[in-house]
């Protein structure tokens, strides 16, 4: 069942069947249906998490009350609330299950013990680090750079198997348009 996240993770290095035991042993399968919550904005409650099955969305509820959409985050990746992780603030974001959802979880006192015990997946770590930093950058360039149009159809381009699963709620508050401007553009495009 966590062949996935094996072959996640020896994509960059290997591992014996010793060091991914102790791995396994760190992380926690939570199961969600469709509308729960990995995460609570505010709270103090964050994982590492890498997704077995389904797709979430990475959003923070503004003060009059709608979402901002900043990620959707489906299967054989990895997310996480990076600063409420790794310096144990109160979370920034929600994150919330889209459909119904499997993922292992680590929480950071587990992370601190596993790269004791196998050091070596501290390479790893860098690596998801650095590329966490390049799709954060990147997201923020499409933002400032590129047109609404241009976003829906590089997220078409990259996920075409999920961009008829979002609702247009999500899709729209993700490029930051009306419900009804992405009508437009899906008219547009097809």
């Amino acid at each position: 069942m966590y062949n996935l996240l094996r072959k996640n993770i020896e994509r960059k290095i290997p591992l014996t069947d010793e060091e991914w035991n102790i791995i396994v042993s760190k992380a926690e399968l939570i199961k969600l249906k469709k509308n729960q919550f990995l995460q609570i904005q505010d709270s103090n409650n964050s994982y590492e998490g890498f997704i077995l099955k389904g797709s979430f969305k990475t959003y923070i509820l503004n003060e009059n009350g709608t979402e901002s959409v900043i990620f959707f985050s489906f299967e054989n990746e990895w997310m996480c609330d990076l600063e409420s992780f790794y310096h144990q603030k109160p979370t920034t974001y929600n994150i919330k299950a889209i459909e119904d959802s499997e993922i292992l979880v680590i929480n950071k006192a587990q992370k601190t013990q596993l790269f004791a015990e196998v050091p070596k997946i501290i390479q790893f770590h860098v690596l998801m680090i650095e590329r966490a930093n390049v799709a954060i950058q990147q997201r923020l360039l499409d933002v400032l750079n590129k047109t609404s149009k241009q976003r829906y159809l590089d997220f078409k381009d990259r996920y075409p198997q999920k961009v008829q699963t979002i609702n247009n709620k999500n899709l729209s508050s993700y490029l930051g348009v009306s419900h009804e401007f992405l009508s437009k553009i899906k008219r547009i495009v097809s």
